[in-house]
């Protein structure tokens, strides 16, 4: 990435790294997202358990994603941890990493065609962009849910931000969260394969009347999976939750039993 955050980052925060160096008992790494930054990470920090060699964990040059543990200012020291990130959350992350490169590469293409450098856009109103948004991917979908009038909002000329965002929204879509539930499922009655059926018309009636996005598949007696796409995680795992506690009062007014738990 070509744009770096001079300012140090803030404790608790998810960063992406590159490893630098592997030493008997710590791993020195760059922070790929912030301007001349090192970091350390403990051998302690890097898996749980007895580790008996580092290089069976990390590898030089490869990206990780880790936790900012301590920054002691007054010596530009950091620590990092690896093991303390979820699956989850090294996901989200690289994902996120992996838009903003999306994004930079977007503007990189910009500047080619109005016979600039990138340089010279960050110096220009890419800098403004990331003061006030923090990253070029939230700028852009800001753009494309047209929730701005780029002009007002930046320092630009009307052709040029004509033309950025007719790119924008060419090359770049609003991104989608999907999230998953176990449902459990079960019925001592008869006719349960009927009432089964008649608790997931219902559910899906449910999910067509809001517009919410679902999509519910058998695995296997007595177990089916909840996928749900949304805009975004918080109103991802609101629908999610929604739909589930619905099915599950549904199985009980027909007399059948159901659970469900939110997929890690």
């Amino acid at each position: 990435m070509y744009y770096k955050k001079t300012t140090l980052p803030e404790e608790d925060e998810i960063v992406i790294c590159t490893v630098k160096r592997i030493l008997p008992h710590s791993v020195f790494v760059s922070l790929d997202e912030y301007k001349n930054t090192e970091g350390m990470i403990h051998i302690s920090e890097v898996s749980p358990g007895r580790i008996r060699n580092l290089r069976d964990f990390v590898k030089e040059g490869k990206t990780i994603v880790c936790k900012i543990l301590n920054i002691r200012r007054e010596k530009n020291h950091i620590d990092l941890s690896l093991r303390r990130v979820p699956l989850t959350v090294r996901r989200k992350k690289e994902e996120e990493y992996k838009q903003e490169l999306k994004a930079e590469k977007l503007l990189e293409q910009f500047a080619k065609s109005h016979k600039t450098t990138l340089e010279d856009i960050y110096k220009g109103f890419g800098s403004q962009i990331m003061e006030k948004y923090s990253s070029l991917t939230s700028f852009f979908n800001q753009v494309l849910s047209n929730n701005i009038d780029l002009p007002k909002e930046i320092k630009i000329e009307k052709r040029l931000a004509e033309d950025l965002v007719e790119k924008i929204k060419e090359k770049i879509k609003l991104p989608e969260a999907q999230l998953e539930a176990n449902i459990k499922l079960t019925s001592k009655d008869s006719a349960g394969i009927e009432k089964i059926k008649e608790i997931f018309k219902k559910t899906n009636a449910l999910a067509t009347k809001n517009k919410y996005k679902i999509k519910m598949t058998y695995l296997s007696a007595p177990r089916y999976n909840l996928q749900v796409t949304s805009s975004n995680f918080k109103n991802a795992e609101k629908i999610l939750s929604e739909v589930s506690n619905f099915l599950v009062d549904e199985a009980k007014k027909q007399g059948c039993e159901a659970e469900w738990q939110k997929k890690s």
